[in-house]
Parts: structure tokens; sequence; C-alpha cells
């Protein structure tokens, strides 16, 4: 006879990995707005979800060596490996809050990329920092600061990130980290920056917006295209890059009526390679075209963090709350 505490124990374990791998589930809408949206997406796609139960999913990026998509749930300073064969496997524990510095903020990891070395760039927001792992996956992995701080000033909580081809990283710094944000003690920044990071120089370019978040890059690298997370101001704007300086600042898309009556606010966005934008906004993923026309929703059911291509363009992956998912692309 099992005694009935090793039987719960085993139980609560069964329920752990039932609710962590959840494929052939499949939940949200789809809302069409332009015919154009069906270059993406068909009336008959379906949101599944492949992985729940976490605290807040976030920061997804497509692994092609692990042949994967890895992301975050930042409350629980966890990262996440999801493969088609192996399932829900845990990459990184801790994943962005591992004791540097000692004044350190909460949370995780958030945004995660890979550059053209096939390093794994992190934006920690408890260490507040950006970081970098050379060797991955590992089981001892060695986290190396990229970059700490503006003009000697920590940073707030780097958040999201985008590299550009001759490696400049561009990434965004709200104080979503910090306890009690633009209020917290250990603020020492007095305004929620966009940076450029190459060859061991930063370099401020945006240090008006409330609440930068998502950023990424035109296809062509010439604009940045950076989301701005205030329930007051939800608006993308994007921005023509001209050597190291940002100019000609226009909004790209207005979400102030979609953020009346449909709930999250932009956050992570990505550039397909027809040049259409998929951000992450009020109601879900919105797809936008390249002058900013909204073609129509992917609503996953629940408010939508980021989300990822693999390779080929076959899915879109969203850290979707709790949950993990994808949708089929056309």
């Amino acid at each position: 006879m099992v005694p009935k505490k090793s039987f719960l124990i085993f139980l609560s374990c069964l329920m752990f990995f039932y609710c962590k791998n959840n494929s052939n589930k499949y939940i949200g809408s789809i809302e069409v707005l332009d015919n154009k949206a069906y270059n993406f997406i068909s009336s008959s796609s379906n949101v599944e979800v492949l992985a729940s139960g976490f605290s807040w999913s976030e920061g997804p990026v497509w692994s092609s060596k692990l042949n994967g998509v890895i992301f975050t749930d930042v409350p629980e300073n966890k990262a996440y490996l999801w493969t088609e064969k192996k399932g829900l496997n845990i990459f990184l524990n801790p994943s962005g809050k591992t004791g540097y510095p000692k004044n350190s903020a909460k949370g995780g990891a958030n945004g995660l990329i890979i550059n053209s070395k096939g390093e794994l760039i992190v934006c920690q927001h408890g260490d507040r920092r950006l970081a970098k792992l050379k060797d991955w996956p590992s089981d001892n992995p060695v986290f190396e600061t990229v970059i700490d701080n503006y003009k000697g000033n920590t940073f707030n909580s780097p958040n999201d990130l985008a590299i550009s081809k001759d490696g400049s990283i561009y990434f965004t710094d709200p104080p979503y980290g910090l306890p009690d944000q633009d209020l917290d003690s250990l603020k020492e920044i007095n305004f929620n920056g966009v940076y450029k990071f190459k060859d061991n120089k930063i370099k401020l370019l945006i240090n008006n917006l409330t609440r930068p978040n998502g950023v990424a890059l035109s296809n062509d690298e010439n604009f940045l295209y950076v989301a701005n997370s205030d329930k007051n101001i939800p608006i993308i704007n994007v921005y023509e890059i001209s050597n190291d300086t940002l100019v000609n600042e226009k909004m790209f898309f207005d979400g102030s009526n979609l953020a009346k009556t449909k709930k999250g606010l932009f956050d992570g966005l990505k550039v397909h390679s027809s040049g259409t934008v998929f951000a992450t906004g009020p109601g879900g993923v919105l797809i936008i075209d390249s002058n900013g026309k909204h073609l129509g929703t992917i609503n996953p059911g629940s408010r939508v963090a980021n989300c990822a291509f693999d390779e080929k363009e076959d899915f879109l992956y969203m850290t979707s709350d709790n949950n993990l998912t994808r949708i089929k692309i056309n």
C-alpha cells in the first residue's frame, strides 16, 4: 500500500508537469480588421497553449541551436526552454536576480536575445544590468556583465532589447524592477531611457518616454520602434536612425481608444520579414502594417507580454501572462 503522504507528493508532481506542459489546448480568438491580415493568419487559426502555470511569462527568443523557444518568468526568477520534442524544461535558475549588485531590484530576467556570436544577452531586472552567457545551456551558467550603468548611475531595470547586424544593442530601461518604480529609493537615474551600446560605449537615445518597453529594429535597420507601456500614453513610436542618434520621431500607432476597452498595454514587439509589426498591446498581439494600419489582433485570452517568431516564421510564440502560447503563421 502506498503511504498517503507519498501518494500526495506524487499527485502534486503529476499536476505540476500537467500544468506546465499543457499542449493541444486551444484558447482565445482572432479579430480581422483588414483582409491583409490573412497574409499571416487564417480564419481557422487557433492559439495553442504549450505550457502554463507561470507568474508572468516574458522575453521569448527562438534558439536555432536548441530548436526551441527560451523565455522568462520574471517574478519567479527563472527562464525556461520549450521544444517540440521535450516540452518544457527549466533553462536558468536564477535568471536575473543573482546577487549582483547588493542593492538589487525585484524579479529575474526579462528580455532575451542571441547575438551573432551565439551569446545569449539577458536583460536582468534584479541585477539591473545587461548580462551575457557565452556557454549555454549549462548546469552552472556564468553571467558576464555587458553594461550596468549610465555615467556611473545604476540602471533602473533593463527590460527589452534588439541587436543590429553590427552588434549594436538597443535596450529600454523602465523602472518596473524597482519596488516603488519612479519613487523608489534605489532609482539612480531620473528618467526612463532607451540606450544604444556598442564597442563598450553607451549612448542615451531617448529620455522623454514615461515607460519605454518593447523595442525592435526595422528589417533595413534604418528605423527603431519603441513601445510605451503607459495606460495614459499607450503608443508605439518610430524613429529614424542616424549614426548614433535618433531623428524624425513619429507616432507609429496610437492605442488610446483600444486601451479604453481592452486589457493590456503595449509591451514587446517584433518585426516580420514583410515589415509588418506584431506588437503586444491592448487586446492581445496587434498586427500592424508598415504604415501603421491595424490589420487585426491575435487574442490569447489574457494579457500578452511579448512575442517571437521561429527562424522560418512558421509560428508566432507568445508569452501570455501565465501561459506560453503560439499560433501558426501563413
